[in-house]
């Protein structure tokens, strides 16, 4: 079984929603793919009987707890305090961590503020964690069950101390087998439906089934035990991914490199050595965005693309249809490019802007004469109907590339 860790992140700003909590994202993903259970995140404030009493709780339930914030030189900086008082153990005056503190200011030539001599209180027994980036040194230590390390809350200290201090006592403590995630990423499908696919398949109990929307994609993750079968771990992902069918643009974790969207297609124009230009509209230059400094991408227009047909396209989708592929015949003639992708949308500005309306977006995908193409309808915030609608007029072509669409 699998030592269990807890993530603690201690300061006002990050319980008022001030400061976005992205150390303990990270430390959950370290944590993870090294072989912990992560159990819980907890956030607590600038109160002393706060800290102690979730200080206690933690020593007596986790194996393991990564402890962020609260070891700066101000009066709500209390960590080391409440570690002191929690443990019943006293505050030591440590030379080696106020020589590192005033180093730090003698190189900058800047006076040291009284105020730091507080960042060289640890608790005794406490093993010192060097901050070669910060003024503020981290410190571990055992009490009852669970092994501490308390670290600076500014993200970049963090994660040097961390990778520098933290790891190699971790897997020299702890028997760690790491587990194996395989991330199914799909475009067009959300949670609730992928759910309702793979209940046609039997997880095994051992296997982890869990689920993250982005704006980007939604992500089907199965977390494997580290000595489950190889065999029987691609059969599995081999039946998830058929269930899904051609919305699978990626599966990461079996060894090959994966990405975005972007990435996947910039690997297939790859392999096909073709040239695009494209034209969109809706997504209002996001896709040329997405794909910038791809070397196949030979020409993207948008401006030009509004200026003629931005607010006055026809509102019925076969007119549209005809106008996009009289405009992709003109774009090949013209760029000389191998294939030519050309987005239109009808409905005029404001149902763009309209969170409460959804604009239906056009696709065609022009391949020397064949042309194939594609339809949604997006709803939501403009922001998100721009995304969306980059995506899946890239996806038309990630489509193309793996055989997945029929020419019209």
């Amino acid at each position: 079984m699998n030592p269990t860790l807890e993530i603690f992140s201690q300061g006002e700003e990050i319980v008022t929603g001030q400061t976005v909590d992205t150390n303990a994202a990270w430390l959950s993903q370290q944590a993870v793919a090294y072989g912990f259970t992560v159990t819980r995140h907890t956030a607590v404030g600038d109160k002393l009987e706060d800290l102690i009493g979730l200080l206690q709780e933690i020593s007596l339930r986790a194996d393991c707890c990564i402890c962020t914030g609260g070891l700066g030189p101000t009066s709500d900086d209390l960590t080391a305090v409440a570690v002191a008082d929690a443990f019943k153990v006293p505050l030591v005056f440590d030379e080696i961590a106020f020589a590192q503190i005033s180093r730090f200011f003698e190189l900058r030539n800047r006076p040291m503020p009284a105020s730091n001599h507080k960042q060289a209180l640890l608790p005794q027994g406490a093993l010192r964690l060097d901050n070669e980036w910060g003024t503020a040194p981290g410190f571990a230590l055992q009490h009852g069950r669970c092994w501490f390390a308390f670290l600076p809350g500014v993200p970049m200290e963090m994660k040097h101390l961390f990778q520098e201090c933290v790891l190699p006592t971790l897997t020299s403590r702890f028997v760690l087998q790491p587990g194996i995630l395989v991330t199914v990423k799909t475009l067009g499908l959300g949670e609730s439906v992928i759910q309702q696919r793979l209940k046609a398949i039997e997880i095994p109990t051992a296997v982890q089934l869990g689920f993250r929307a982005t704006a980007d994609d939604v992500q089907t993750k199965l977390l494997f035990p580290s000595a489950y079968p190889k065999a029987a771990m691609e059969s599995l992902v081999a039946m998830l991914a058929a269930q899904l069918g051609d919305y699978v643009f990626a599966i990461d974790g079996l060894g090959e490199i994966t990405g975005g969207l972007a990435f996947e297609v910039d690997k297939l124009m790859a392999q096909e050595g073709k040239t695009l230009a494209l034209i969109e509209t809706a997504s209002h230059g996001l896709l040329a965005a997405k794909c910038v400094g791809l070397n196949w991408l030979l020409s993207a227009h948008y401006d030009q693309a509004v200026a003629q047909f931005g607010r006055h396209q026809p509102e019925n989708g076969n007119e549209l249809i005809q106008m996009a592929k009289t405009i992709a015949v003109e774009l090949q003639s013209s760029s000389g490019a191998d294939m030519v992708l050309v987005q239109l949308y009808t409905g005029e500005d404001t149902i763009m802007r309209d969170k409460d309306k959804s604009i239906t977006v056009y696709n065609i995908l022009l391949v020397g004469s064949e042309f194939h193409q594609a339809s949604h309808d997006i709803a939501g915030p403009i922001q998100r109907k721009q995304n969306q609608a980059a995506l899946l007029t890239l996806d038309l072509l990630r489509r193309y590339l793996q055989g997945g669409v029929e020419k019209f």
